[in-house]
């Protein structure tokens, strides 16, 4: 189980994220909307659509979490993406309940981690998410997916601990995708591994993100050339 003070503390996070970005689409026309996002393929309305459907959809590791019994988020990758097609055709202000509604969804579901929980670790698409940590997961795809939309709003404005949760989500990415062995340090006193460690490269927590997730390495310092990681 997670301790209660925590869970809270990481719900009131979330809000604050989830709630700076409601704050943003609020603001975009039908026009802004359709632009392309840095998600590649992607308009700002599809990053939306996606993070619509995946507040709906870790609920499903809660479930997991709690019964043991492992979940399958998406019955393909197919359906996944014809979900978020459907959602971003939707207009502005219907798009934007949904995606207010999948986090007040998300939010009330999470409040069962606090029982006793029957695993310690569940599967996201091959990477290990430690039970405790689903809630700082959503954090991180909201701070990421922020970010994304390529308005005013930058990763500075994001919680410390939010942008810590960004960083870990995408290491795990690099992780599993086998990038570069690479020791992260950041000014902020964290310490990332990936694969053997070899290279150590330092930034702040907001260029790690921009970097592990979205490749803009203008804030990276490396011990030698700064390699081309995987997509996030």
């Amino acid at each position: 189980m997670i301790n209660t003070a925590r869970l809270h503390s990481d719900l009131s996070r979330l809000n604050r994220e989830t709630s700076m970005m409601m704050a943003t689409i609020d603001t975009l026309s039908a026009k802004e909307l359709a632009a392309d996002s840095l998600c590649e393929g992607w308009s700002r309305a599809h990053v939306i659509a996606h993070l619509a459907s995946n507040g709906r959809t870790l609920v499903k590791l809660i479930d997991w979490a709690i019964s043991g019994e492992p979940q399958q988020l998406y019955a393909s990758t197919e359906a996944r993406n014809a979900e978020i097609a459907e959602l971003a055709a939707l207009p502005g202000e219907e798009l934007l309940s949904r995606f207010r509604d999948a986090a007040s969804y998300f939010a009330e579901q999470s409040e069962r981690l606090t029982g006793e929980l029957a695993v310690d670790e569940v599967d996201l698409h091959g990477k290990i998410i430690p039970a405790t940590s689903i809630v700082a997961l959503r954090i991180a795809e909201v701070v990421i997916h922020h970010h994304d939309l390529q308005t005013a709003w930058t990763i500075e404005e994001a919680d410390p601990d939010s942008q810590e949760n960004a960083v870990e989500a995408a290491v795990r990415t690099m992780r599993v995708k086998n990038a570069p062995g690479m020791t992260l340090l950041s000014e902020e006193g964290d310490e990332w591994v990936i694969g053997d460690g070899s290279l150590q490269v330092r930034s702040d927590r907001e260029g790690f993100i921009e970097w592990l997730a979205r490749g803009q390495s203008r804030h990276i310092e490396a011990d030698g050339p700064i390699p081309v990681l995987p997509a996030w």
